[in-house]
């Protein structure tokens, strides 16, 4: 079975998906990038504050899907530009504290609205 997840607690799609798709115990959470769930506009001026950005409206989707970081399988960063792989890992770190899942970085040549960090995810749970 297939259930659409979908909070105003995250920035609304900006194209033809949804924030995350459950298929039992599987959640699979869409690519988040910095936007700002209330104005739809992007925040912050560093990849840090892009990055914190993006956690919050990961927790935000996993939250109203009933799941948490702890239930994080596997996650892909894509990256604008590889140098800012240190202060996104540090930020992820603070979100993935124990038993971190499996996940792959990678530079891209570009993302949506020209930002430098999108994160999505899967998870499970019993």
């Amino acid at each position: 079975m297939k259930t659409v997840i979908n909070t105003p607690q995250a920035p609304a799609p900006i194209g033809p998906y949804n924030q995350a798709v459950l298929a039992g115990n599987h959640l699979y959470v869409s690519g988040q990038i910095a936007l700002s769930p209330e104005t739809g506009e992007l925040t912050g001026g560093t990849v840090t504050d892009e990055a914190r950005q993006v956690l919050k409206n990961l927790d935000a989707v996993l939250t109203a899907a009933g799941y948490t970081f702890a239930d994080v399988m596997k996650t892909t960063i894509f990256l604008r530009d590889m140098d800012d792989f240190s202060a996104v890992n540090t930020i992820y770190g603070e979100y993935f504290t124990e038993n971190a899942p499996a996940r792959e970085t990678v530079a891209v040549a570009g993302l949506p609205k020209n930002v430098r960090v999108e994160i999505s995810l899967i998870a499970w749970k019993a």
